[in-house]
This record gives structure tokens, C-alpha cells and sequence, in this order.
């Protein structure tokens, strides 16, 4: 951890294709979540690459109620070891515009059933003018904390990912590269 990310790390007893299998489906973003701010996946799509673009619908109290969306640009895809997003606004996915903060999952499996999960958000990027305007981070340290325990949670329930075709797929097109 810096002074410019946060970080916390579990160990569950889950295998880490489980576990990116849970991370690259959008729709399983809003029980991740830790702030209560994600409300969920706008097109339901899973993550299958770096570059891809998910939008998912928000709401922070912080701001009076206001509901908004954001537009996450995928910037790591490497299953089942990692998985982080950077998020923006924005209409045209070929035109965001990004916030300079990053969320970012690194897997490291323990054995065929174990797996340590690390949680970081990275809010080094950010220009001044938003910094200006927001303070980072703009949560509770303890959010990070809460949304691996929420993860850990969907995961141990969840069929191992070699039972899934999205998440065997993509695993299996990841080692191809």
C-alpha cells in the first residue's frame, strides 16, 4: 500500500478459476461491491478480454441520491491470475473519459482448491483537478475489506469454473496466448 492505493489481501478456499469466474461476470459486481454503490450490470456481458468495455449503474448517497453510470474499460485480463478495470464516463466506449483510479484483483492459487485474493484500488493517476474535487480515497479503507469477504462468499457458492463454458472458455484462450 501507498499513498496513493489501498490494498488487502484473503485467502479462501476456492480455485482461482472460481474465483476470476465470479470477477469477469458484471453481473455479480453489486454483491462484490463494499461501498454499496454498484447497482448492477447494464448489459450483463462477461468480461472475456483487455479493452472490453462494461457499463454498470450507480448510486451515492454522497452526492444527494444521484444515480449514474459508469463505463469500465477493462486493462488486465489474465486469467485466473488478474483482472482490473478502469473506470469512466462517457457514451461513445471509444471516447471515455477516465478518472485516473484503477480496481484491480491479482490471484495467486495456493493449491487446486486455495487461493489468495488481492484487492487494490490505485488512485495514483488521478489529475489534480479531480483531486480538487474529490478526496481519495473517497471511501472507508474498510470497503476493500468487505468486498473480498462478499467475493469470497459468492465464490464458495458458486459450481467450480470448469463447470461454466464462459469462464472454462476464456481460461482455456488465455493459456492459448
Amino acid at each position: 500500500m501507498t499513498d496513493e492505493s489501498l490494498s488487502t489481501a484473503r485467502t479462501i478456499d476456492v480455485s482461482a478459476e472460481t474465483v476470476f469466474a465470479v470477477l469477469a461476470d458484471p453481473t455479480t459486481h453489486q454483491a462484490i461491491d463494499g461501498t454499496g454503490w454498484v447497482r448492477e450490470s447494464l448489459d450483463g456481458t462477461p468480461l472475456t478480454e483487455a479493452g472490453q468495455v462494461f457499463r454498470m449503474a450507480m448510486y451515492h448517497d454522497n452526492y444527494g441520491g444521484m444515480h449514474y453510470e459508469m463505463a469500465n474499460r477493462v486493462e488486465v485480463f489474465e486469467p485466473p491470475h488478474a483482472i482490473a478495470w478502469l473506470p469512466g464516463q462517457g457514451d461513445d466506449d471509444a471516447n471515455l473519459d477516465f478518472g485516473g483510479w484503477i480496481w484491480r484483483y491479482d490471484l495467486k492459487p495456493l493449491g487446486a482448491d486455495r487461493t489468495e485474493i488481492t484487492l487494490t484500488y490505485d488512485w495514483s493517476a488521478v489529475p489534480q483537478a479531480i483531486r480538487d474535487n474529490i478526496q481519495f480515497p473517497p471511501f472507508d479503507p474498510q470497503h476493500l475489506d468487505n468486498s473480498l469477504k462478499h467475493l469470497a462468499e459468492l465464490a464458495q457458492a458458486r459450481p467450480s469454473a470448469a463447470s461454466e463454458p464462459a469462464a472454462a472458455t476464456a481460461v482455456a484462450a488465455a493459456r492459448r496466448t
